[in-house]
């Protein structure tokens, strides 16, 4: 098969062929049609995900087509339609058994534990427990721009922050997880503040639902924050995942405010001092959440059906799959606006 292949830590990656992948017992082998290029790609192919090991083909945001099952996996065939979490649990574990395989003791993460979906085929295991059936009226571009963003912020907002109509809620940072989030809090009938550097990524967010867009080279983000929200945020996100973003968004907050933290925290960011003085003296709840499991896909699909979610407008530009390398290569400066799709 073709795939795109990374030698070493930020070699360029290079489009080649590789023998095609079978499943093992549990797993199934999914042809993928679309895969979408993820910040945490940028964070693998440079080095920073200690879990990486060279050389690796990255991807993580993908949607297919079954290709190939295990003898151990009974509910699928072949040739279904289907995507599946970034992060696949085993389902036999304690946090598994609880509901909770987004937190397995054995978590697989294709593109990181392994090789990902920027090739023709990607390996999923536990198949019966990760694979999830796509509805037939989405595409598998837009399939896999859900990727890690869109459930990565779903789950974050309405299951672990819990955003209800009426709060306030501030996304720092408006790449694929910002938007994601600005429209998701928008869609729960939240009124929501973005923040960036970029105008064009402003101006998406107020697109997709976004009350206000700051531009933090031109504002202090957390005075013009508690300007626009009357004393501070309801809920702050950190969709970015820098020292600033993750202080920024604790200290943007009202009284008993709730920071939820997207963004990953790799490489120089990864220990961020945290300002608890003011966790203490306003009862802040900072909060994290790590991807999404796959049963709540079908909500998911609910969620995004009955409030007609307009998630082509999260895509920036399709790329043919031996452009991926000058895609990941512009992540280092959080470019491009919005998702870019790679098409197999």
């Amino acid at each position: 098969m073709q795939a795109v292949l990374v030698s070493e830590p930020s070699a360029v990656p290079m489009l080649q062929e590789v023998p095609d992948p079978t499943p093992p017992p549990h797993g199934a082998v999914v042809e993928v049609r679309a895969t979408g290029v993820c910040r945490s790609d940028w964070h693998a192919w440079v080095g920073h995900d200690p879990t990486v090991t060279f050389p690796h083909v990255p991807g993580h945001e993908f949607a297919g087509v079954v290709a190939a099952v295990g003898p151990e996996v009974s509910r699928f065939r072949g040739d279904e339609r289907v995507t599946a979490p970034f992060c696949c649990g085993c389902g036999g574990c304690a946090p598994c058994r609880g509901g909770l395989q987004n937190l397995c003791e054995r978590e697989y993460q294709p593109g990181f534990d392994g090789w990902g979906s920027f090739a023709r085929y990607v390996v999923v295991p536990w198949a019966d427990v990760n694979l999830v059936s796509l509805p037939e009226h989405l595409e598998f571009d837009v399939a896999a721009s859900l990727g890690c963003r869109f459930v990565t912020s779903f789950r974050g907002l309405v299951d672990q922050a819990r955003v209800v109509a009426g709060e306030t809620v501030v996304v720092f940072g408006c790449g694929g997880v910002g938007l994601a989030a600005v429209m998701i809090a928008a869609a729960v009938g939240a009124r929501v503040v973005a923040v960036d550097i970029h105008d064009t990524k402003l101006a998406l967010a107020r697109e997709l639902g976004a009350h206000e867009g700051l531009n933090a080279h031109r504002n202090d983000p957390v005075e013009a924050v508690r300007e626009v929200t009357d004393g501070g945020a309801h809920v702050a996100v950190d969709a970015l995942g820098s020292r600033a973003t993750f202080q920024q968004g604790i200290r943007s907050l009202r009284p008993r405010g709730r920071h939820l933290q997207l963004g990953l925290l790799l490489a120089r960011d990864a220990d961020p001092p945290a300002p608890m003085h003011e966790v203490i003296r306003r009862e802040l709840t900072v909060l994290g959440s790590h991807g999404m499991q796959a049963r709540r896909y079908p909500d998911l699909f609910r969620f995004i059906r009955s409030r007609e979610l307009p998630l082509s407008r999260l895509i920036g530009e399709h790329r043919p799959l031996g452009e991926a390398g000058s895609v990941l290569a512009s992540m280092e400066h959080f470019g491009p606006v919005g998702v870019t799709i790679l098409e197999i």
